[in-house]
């Protein structure tokens, strides 16, 4: 076994493979760039070392830097956690020169796999069904558009490198292929530095099913079940669960084979996933889709219902030692989901978000499994994958196992950073998800039904005055009953009257007297209830007429942070609000809607545009963005370039809408 590992990544999975490897008896080292300095991974370690400046290729990609560490670290093996260098070839080739021990598969399965057109041809061979398309290599535009007009429309072109659903785009029509192929190719030179894209028939009414393998270096190659990741928006996984409510034993064996004999054909050892997808309405046929020979996010759920520690045997596995199971040894045992939170803001089209961590609480209980990257303090920027944090819930059934992830959602919350927690409630009560039926369209279909936000309950903004009441009275005891805000006037308490808005929301009226400990709000248009507040550091207890309330709560900057039930409401006091509003108030102001960096500019000033033109694109936490002109009119401003850093909500372009004649 290992003396030291260092691992290679951040976030929440660093800090979990950290605590195998400390489970383990195994040193650890951390790696950080400049913007993770003081990051979780980075105190949870044995060791942290600096390998350069906040962009990933100075740092996190960069082979030599990592490998460096490694050698001033004393590590002997690296393990690569998932994205950036985890399915690398060069990296790993760069391990083995460096005499390191890679914690992954070989070189030659890395190669195979990695790119997708080798994949297809090579498990195709094996026996494994694959979805039809082209999947020649070095395809030139016009190559892609004659393969997606012969498999016909809808087809989805994907990068031959990488995953994670970066590049893909989904094209319906001959008209779309220029802007899709442009597009894709972009985004893909960008995650992956290469461009080849391949061309597959898209499987509309599809549900998304991958099985986990694990290889040893004698021979022995087990499949450990099979996870559903049919929950997807731009074909980014959001909900993952094991096993799938789809399959049946029988189809269970069949697609578990197929996993095993795609691992086979290329000597695969360590722990991988084979992805497949499955026609929701003829589950018996399923195709493959790609493998990837790394350790998945979903990887939790199958680690809670068959009791194996998926990172322990990756480096067992690495170290020499054969698999501890057998096939047969293998069994599952109830259900377990998983939920991705992420910096994101649902209700403005899941656009990347950033900001400091300043309250925080993550839920725990029977069944409940937490893999967090976060720390109060913990600065969210706009470097890397917006992903802060992963809850996964296991019950005896399906049933069971949702209502624990729904009710530990509740219990999540991150306060000063918008995260997408309350979407992920709403998405697991719908009922479809409730019955099983999935597809990888779903999302899609619900629209604004799952990420439109309720406006914050009357409970909330009487708990804001209420904070704000204790937060004026006196901390110890009362020596001058003067000093007490309480409103005392002759006859009765006087009202104190604040008016406070949410983001996105209407100012709302409300009034308060008496103390903390016994007063009397009042809400809107509602009615004066009886009150009472109690604060215990970062936890607000509020009773409103003989009910109960719970919040997190932080103050900081003149907002007010109030987290309950997987909601978290920023309030300001209206009259202090800053309306970036007003300046659209002509139609013709375009914003950065995130904050992130130019990567396009397609306009010029004194272009003439019509509405839903695009002007430009603002690249974050690797997602597109593009800006269109609001209304039809000319350019008259255009204040970025490309490559410009731009913060959310910065004005980036005017268009001054075209006059006609009189006006």
């Amino acid at each position: 076994m290992f003396d030291t590992v260092l691992v290679a990544n951040r976030g929440e999975i660093a800090v979990r493979v950290i605590r195998t490897l400390r489970a383990m008896g195994v040193r650890s080292v951390a790696v950080y760039s400049a913007a993770d300095a003081g990051a979780l991974h980075t105190r949870v370690a044995d060791v942290a070392v600096p390998i350069g400046p906040a962009p990933a290729a100075e740092s996190y990609l960069s082979i030599e830097r990592v490998l460096d560490a490694a050698a001033r670290s004393g590590a002997q093996a690296i393990h690569p956690g998932y994205g950036f260098l985890s399915e690398n070839v060069e990296f790993a080739r760069a391990c083995e020169k460096a005499g390191i021990v890679f914690i992954g598969p070989p070189v030659a399965a890395i190669e195979a796999m990695a790119d997708k057109i080798r994949a297809k041809q090579t498990v195709s061979a094996a026996g494994v069904p694959v979805v039809p398309g082209r999947t020649e290599p070095g395809m030139d535009d016009d190559a892609v558009a004659a393969a997606a007009v012969e498999a016909g429309f809808p087809v989805l072109l994907k990068p031959s490198a990488g995953g994670g659903g970066k590049g893909m785009r989904v094209v319906r029509s001959a008209d779309e292929l220029p802007d899709a192929i442009a597009a894709a190719r972009r985004e893909a030179r960008g995650s992956f530095g290469d461009d080849t894209l391949l061309v597959e028939r898209y499987v509309g009414n599809s549900r998304h099913i991958e099985v986990q393998v694990l290889g040893d270096t004698y021979g022995t190659v087990i499949h450990l079940g099979e996870r559903e990741c049919s929950l997807q928006r731009r074909h980014q996984k959001v909900i993952e669960e094991a096993p799938s409510p789809l399959l049946d034993p029988m189809r269970r064996a069949r697609m578990g084979t197929a996993a095993v004999e795609a691992a086979r054909a290329v000597g695969y050892t360590g722990a991988g996933t084979v992805e497949f997808i499955v026609d929701a309405d003829r589950p018996d046929d399923f195709f493959f889709l790609e493998m990837n020979t790394r350790l998945q996010v979903e990887h939790p759920v199958t680690e809670l219902v068959t009791g194996l520690d998926l990172v322990e045997l990756q480096v067992r596995i690495a170290a020499g030692e054969q698999l501890p199971v057998e096939q047969g040894d293998v069994s599952l045992d109830g259900h377990a989901i998983e939920a991705r939170v992420y910096a994101e803001d649902p209700s403005r089209g899941f656009l990347p978000q950033a900001g400091t961590v300043l309250g925080l609480a993550e839920p725990d209980g029977p069944g409940i499994r937490v893999d967090s990257s976060l720390a109060v303090g913990s600065v969210v920027g706009t470097d890397y994958d917006p992903m802060l944090a992963k809850v996964i819930a296991w019950g005896p059934d399906r049933d069971t196992a949702r209502a624990r992830l729904i009710g530990a959602l509740g219990h999540t919350a991150v306060l000063g950073v918008t995260t997408n927690t309350p979407f992920l409630r709403a998405l697991l009560a719908d009922r479809d998800v409730a019955a099983g039926r999935l597809d990888t369209g779903l999302i899609e279909r619900r629209g604004d039904a799952l990420t439109v936000l309720a406006p914050p309950s009357a409970a909330v903004h009487a708990a804001a005055a209420l904070f704000e009441l204790l937060e004026a009275e006196p901390a110890g005891p009362v020596v001058d009953p003067w000093d007490v805000p309480d409103g005392w006037r002759l006859g009765e308490p006087a009202w104190t009257v604040r008016r406070l808005q949410a983001a996105g929301g209407d100012p709302v009226t409300v009034r308060v007297r008496g103390r903390a400990a016994a007063a009397q709000v009042w809400v809107g248009d509602g009615v004066a209830l009886a009150a009472s507040a109690h604060r215990d550091g970062d936890r607000l207890t509020v009773t409103l007429d003989g009910v109960t309330h719970r919040f997190a709560v932080v103050h900081t900057g003149g907002t007010l942070w109030l987290a309950a039930e997987g909601q978290v409401t920023a309030l300001r006091e209206h009259e202090r609000l800053h309306d970036t509003g007003e300046g659209a108030a002509g139609g013709g102001v375009v914003t950065a809607p995130m904050p992130g960096t130019v990567t396009v500019v397609q306009a010029a000033v004194g272009d003439e545009v019509t509405a839903g033109t695009p002007l430009l694109v603002v690249e974050a936490m690797k997602m597109e963005h593009v800006l269109t002109a609001p209304v039809d009119g000319v350019v008259t401003v255009l204040s970025v370039t490309a490559g410009q850093p731009v913060r959310l909500d910065e004005q980036v372009a005017v268009v001054t809408p075209a006059t006609t004649e009189g006006e």
